[in-house]
């Protein structure tokens, strides 16, 4: 089965969290999500990053650290998700894989529904 390198940022605001929903057309659509990205082959994660959310969202963030790794298996892949932590600078919220979003608390997030290699980032803020 093929493995997936991908991206996400755990994007606070103050004591919030940036989350986004994917649209109906995407694959998981309707789910929330840190979002992120896929990494391209020998790209820094970080910088994979920041170009992910550049693209995405027109976002910009600052104080990057890594916060954990991942590994899920869907049904016809794996995803190996790597979370930074970081802070949001601004964003012109020009969205092109997602149809909305929200900065909540993390006590908040368990309201969400999750994309799956997402909620263990969830759980993990949970015990913060």
């Amino acid at each position: 089965m093929i493995t997936i390198s991908v991206v996400c940022g755990i994007i606070w605001q103050e004591d919030k969290i940036f989350i986004a929903r994917r649209k109906p057309d995407k694959s998981l659509g309707g789910h929330w999500e840190f979002p992120g990205g896929k990494i391209e082959k020998g790209e820094d994660p970080v910088v994979a990053l920041k170009r992910e959310l550049l693209e995405e969202l027109g976002m910009k963030i600052k104080d990057i650290h890594y916060f954990g790794q991942h590994n899920h298996s869907y049904e016809t892949f794996d995803i190996n998700l790597v979370a930074y932590s970081c802070q949001f600078v601004e964003a012109t919220f020009e969205m092109t894989d997602h149809d909305a979003y929200a900065f909540k608390s993390k006590e908040d997030l368990v309201k969400y529904r999750f994309a799956p290699a997402d909620i263990n980032f969830v759980q993990q803020l949970l015990t913060l």
